[in-house]
Formats: C-alpha cells, sequence, structure tokens
C-alpha cells in the first residue's frame, strides 16, 4: 500500500488527439468516426474503454527522464527513449454497472517503433484521488510508468474508480471495479495508440505495488479467462501484496502492522460502502472519531490529514466488537474477504514473479508465500524473490528494476 505522496496520417492523428483534449463526446469519442458520433450517440450507449479526453502531462527527453526517475529513487539503468504521456478520461461501469468513468495516465516511448508491447501498472494504496500517477507530476507512481515507457514499451496505469478524475469515492479492494477499470483503460490506450499510428501487442506485462499485487493476479486472470478479446497476459509480477487480506485486516486490528488504524479504517468506511459493515458508525468507531472518520475517507482528504486526525491504533479507534468481526469474520463479510483471500488461487499460463522483502512491516511477507502456495498448488509457473530487509515503500523501488528484466526475458 502506497500513501506516497512525421507523416501525414501521424500529424492527423496528433490534431485529433488534441481536439480530444478539450472535447467531451457523448458517444464515439473521438477519431476518424468522431463525425458519426451525433447520430450514433441516439441510438446506443457509449462503448466501455472509449476515450472522453486526452490532456498532455509530460514530454520528456532522455535525459529529463533519468533525472525524474533518480528524483524517485528508481534505478535508471535500463532507460532508453524519452517518453510522452497522457492523462486520459474513459468509460468505464462502477460497482454496481452503472456507465462512468476513470481516468489514466498512459505513456509512450520517443522511438519509432510502431508496434508496442504494453505494461499495465497498478498503484498501491491512495486516500487522496489527487496524489495518483495521471494528475500529480511527484507521484512514485507517474514515475514508474515513465521507467517502463523509456524501456520502449507502451504503458496503461489506471487510477481506479473514483480516484484522478474519476467521479465518487475509491471502491477500496473491491475485485469486479479492479478488473473493470484496469481493462477498460487498456482498451482507451490502446484507442490513444492507434491515433499515433502504433499499435499494442495482445500479450500484456502486468505488475502492481501492494494494493496492485492482488489486482496483478485478479486482472491477470480475467484476461486469461477472456474478459477482452483481444488483450491475454503475457507475464504477471505483483510487488508486495496483501494476497492474504483476512490475514492483513486481521493483523490491523491487532496494531501488528504499520499505521494500522488507516489502514483498518479506510478498509471499515470503504467496505461498509459497498456492503454494509455496522449499522451505525459508533459501532465500529470509538468517540469521538465516530463523528469524523467516515467524512475523512472521502478522497479529498491526503494522508497526512487522516494520519493526524486519527489516533495511532487500532485499539483506540475502534470498537472492540468491531475489532472481533475483523479478526474472526463471518456470514457475507468471510465470503467477500475469500475472494481477496484467493487472487492466486489459480493457473496462469504465463509466469508469475512475485516480489517482496522480508522487512516490510506494511505487509508481512507472508502475504506473498501465501500467494505462492496457491499457485504453486496449480502446478502455475511461479517464483518468489526477497528483495531484502527493506520497508514497505523502498521495496517497490528495488523492485522495479528487477521487473523491467523479467520482462525484457518475455517473447
Amino acid at each position: 500500500m502506497n500513501f506516497s505522496r512525421s507523416d501525414g496520417r501521424a500529424a492527423k492523428h496528433a490534431a485529433l488527439a488534441l481536439v480530444c483534449a478539450v472535447t467531451v463526446l457523448a458517444a464515439a469519442g473521438c477519431g476518424e468516426d468522431s463525425r458519426h458520433a451525433s447520430s450514433s450517440a441516439h441510438q446506443q450507449p457509449a462503448a466501455r474503454g472509449s476515450v472522453v479526453s486526452v490532456t498532455p502531462v509530460a514530454d520528456l527527453n532522455t535525459k529529463e527522464v533519468t533525472a525524474r526517475l533518480s528524483k524517485a529513487g528508481i534505478d535508471t539503468t535500463r532507460v532508453r527513449y524519452g517518453v510522452r504521456a497522457n492523462r486520459i478520461v474513459y468509460r468505464t461501469v462502477d460497482v454496481k454497472g452503472r456507465p462512468s468513468t476513470a481516468s489514466e495516465l498512459v505513456a509512450m516511448p520517443k522511438n519509432d517503433e510502431r508496434s508496442l508491447r504494453v505494461v499495465s501498472w497498478l498503484h498501491g494504496t491512495e486516500v487522496y484521488r489527487g496524489e495518483v500517477a495521471s494528475v500529480n507530476d511527484e507521484s512514485p507512481d507517474r514515475a514508474t510508468a515513465l521507467l517502463f515507457a523509456s524501456t520502449g514499451r507502451a504503458v496503461s496505469a489506471p487510477d481506479y474508480l473514483g480516484l484522478g478524475k474519476g467521479p465518487g469515492i475509491h471502491p477500496y479492494g473491491n475485485p469486479k471495479a479492479t478488473v473493470t477499470a484496469s481493462v477498460d483503460a487498456l482498451r482507451a490506450a490502446r484507442t490513444v495508440a492507434r491515433r499515433d499510428g502504433r499499435g499494442l501487442d495482445r500479450r500484456v506485462l502486468i505488475s502492481g505495488f501492494s494494493q496492485g499485487g492482488p489486482a496483478t493476479m485478479l486482472f491477470g486472470r480475467a484476461l486469461q479467462q477472456g474478459v477482452d478479446p483481444y488483450f491475454r497476459p503475457g507475464a504477471l509480477a505483483p510487488i508486495a501484496g496483501p494476497f492474504d487480506l483476512s490475514g492483513f485486516e486481521a493483523a490491523a486490528a491487532d496494531d501488528k502492522v504499520e499505521r494500522s488504524s488507516l489502514y483498518l479504517a479506510y478498509f471499515a468506511t470503504a467496505w461498509h460502502r459497498m456492503y454494509g459493515l455496522y449499522g451505525a458508525p459508533h459501532q465500529a468507531f470509538r468517540a469521538p472519531y465516530d463523528k469524523t472518520v467516515e467524512t475523512l475517507f472521502d478522497g479529498d482528504h491526503e494522508a497526512a490529514q487522516l494520519m493526524a486526525a486519527l489516533p495511532n491504533t487500532s485499539k483506540r479507534l475502534f470498537t472492540e466488537e468491531f475489532l472481533q468481526k475483523v479478526r474472526h469474520p463471518t456470514g457475507d463479510l468471510r465470503r467477500k474477504l475469500k475472494v481477496m483471500d484467493t487472487t492466486c488461487d489459480w493457473r496462469p499460463e504465463v509466469p508469475v514473479h512475485l516480489f517482496h522483502a522480508k522487512g516490510d512491516k506494511d505487509v508481512s511477507f507472508t502475504n506473498s508465500l501465501h500467494c505462492q502456495r496457491q499457485l504453486a498448488a496449480h502446478g502455475a509457473n511461479q517464483r518468489l524473490s526477497d528483495v531484502g530487509k527493506l520497508d514497505h515503500s523502498t521495496t517497490v523501488l528495488k523492485a522495479l528494476p528487477q521487473v523491467v528484466r523479467e520482462f525484457d526475458t518475455v517473447r
């Protein structure tokens, strides 16, 4: 979890992309078919993954990319190209299947390749909608996207629902929303690449950190099962994910996790909105926090504000009755948690390389062991690398160059 702070045709596509940056179309999006938008808008809803807008956010040469990665603490030895990046707003659906929009960062290498491998980067926990890659120039996830793009790959980095420029509140840990936002982001990225005269390989290299670890496995499984007619998984590389969510939340209830109260409060408020975990706030939160916690987790408060407003232990924030419910889940809560406890319980047709650090005090290394055991039970091609005695945030910085090397081996 993160809490971070040439030719005529190409010119035509570029011009259309600029039109998209300032125009919101109700139906077909932008591109060569935009002339049909007014008639089709009255006949059928816009397709999921269609592009609403394109906003340039970065145009860096190789030296500038190298400087940005160095500042973020990411190894720069794999940098080969400059990068252009855009914030894309695209059409998707919310947790109830209703039409909605979401945003993502799409990054492309500044080279002459017309067919690109694509990386889907799935970020870690963010409580503040303005912290994600598409809107925050200093986001570690933007730096990560720059890294992958600088190696010659296209990058789709979805913000998830309710973050970035997406409406509403992020449905934290909802498996269906994780998949829909990610697959629709890929579709939108493919459209944007086409407008630039480029194509994306169907085999998607998927990686993600923390919350993005289980998301990597959920998304990879969905692609393998054919959720999209074009894209398929090419390789999976999850980093420091809470694959045993039941165990993670129970550990947070016992204050055995760094920033336990913050993690558990985010989980509690988000899952209450989705599933109804308690009758009234005072049944879950002690006074005076029962009056404020739900409004704090609205996506408009930064992590530092939340940490200042909350006690530093779950014991002081939650009622004992609610903590017991988390330690020993039953009924619907247990069923919902099981979905997130089994994101690795299948047989991928592609290699899976897990990365974690035994020094991680936010998400225990045992979570990746949990995932590895499930994969091994299905005979999957898998391995787990310990990147050292590092804290949670440093784990991803250490793992990323290894993920790049891993993806280099995929043919």
